[in-house]
């Protein structure tokens, strides 16, 4: 059975891979972290483009994907385009961040969008915030750091940049001008969600995009007749780097045990 490819500069997508598990218990995933090349939110175009090219070719020359989820913003704004170009017969899915959603969700009408400085940067996100242009008034937060250190497991790093970016994207509440929804624009954040939440109200949304994705994989196989509706799937961890670091991101954020690594 043909697995499906998910791809991320680091450990972030790790938030979308489980969300694609829960949807697709019976499907078989190898996810690729390419973090001998990140962070990649922090590169230009060219340098994004060109590793996700190599990756692509790496996942459908070893492991033959049948579908592939860019679960990382900054490579579906650099070059999904031109991996759908080069890969007709391949269903790619990415991301972006959550307006939609969090602009139907919103009573007060402000939202905040905490994301990578290169996200927050490119013309794909300028497009998608001019689309929703007097529909709610939109504050971006960049969140220089917060990527490093979910990928080092540094603890107090992650707790102070969690309260000094909740603040910025502040001040929260559900009265006239204040912020009621925060976009989780990049897929690491999803992971410390719960360090997030420690710095606002119970009733203060966060969208991502883990399940909306999840679900568009799902209608993409549906339709191409490649679906697996049987079997106890399946997961295989790999990395450009240190596959151990993976493998402990897995067991840290997840619960996966490293033995999903050869699964």
């Amino acid at each position: 059975m043909s697995a499906v490819g998910v791809f991320d500069s680091g450990v972030g997508g790790l938030s979308v891979l489980a969300a694609l598990r829960a949807e697709l218990p019976h499907e078989r995933f190898v996810y690729f972290a390419d973090t001998a090349y990140a962070p990649y939110g922090e590169r230009g175009d060219a340098y994004v483009i060109e590793r996700s090219r190599t990756v692509v070719e790496h996942l459908r020359r070893e492991h033959g994907i049948k579908a592939l989820v860019v679960a990382c913003n900054t490579a579906t704004t650099a070059a999904i385009h031109l991996m759908r170009a080069e890969n007709p017969d391949l269903p790619i899915v990415g991301l972006e961040p959550g307006l939609k959603p969090a602009v139907a969700a919103s009573r007060t009408g402000r939202i905040s969008v905490m994301a990578t400085r290169g996200t927050l940067a490119s013309a794909k996100y300028a497009t998608l915030r001019a689309s929703f242009a007097g529909s709610a008034d939109v504050r971006p937060v960049p969140c220089d750091g917060l990527v490093k250190a979910i990928e080092g497991f540094d603890s107090a790093g992650i707790a102070a940049l969690c309260e000094r970016y909740m603040a910025e994207a502040g001040p929260f509440g559900d009265a006239p001008g204040e912020v009621d929804t925060v976009v989780l624009g990049c897929t690491h954040y999803p992971l410390v969600k719960d360090e997030l939440r420690r710095h606002a109200p119970a009733t203060l949304r966060f969208i991502d995009t883990g399940v909306p994705v999840a679900q568009q994989t799902r209608r993409l196989l549906t339709a191409a007749g490649q679906l697996a509706d049987s079997g106890s799937g399946g997961l295989l961890l790999q990395s450009s780097g240190d596959v151990a670091v993976l493998e402990a991101a897995a067991a840290r954020w997840l619960g996966l045990p490293s033995a999903a690594a050869t699964t």
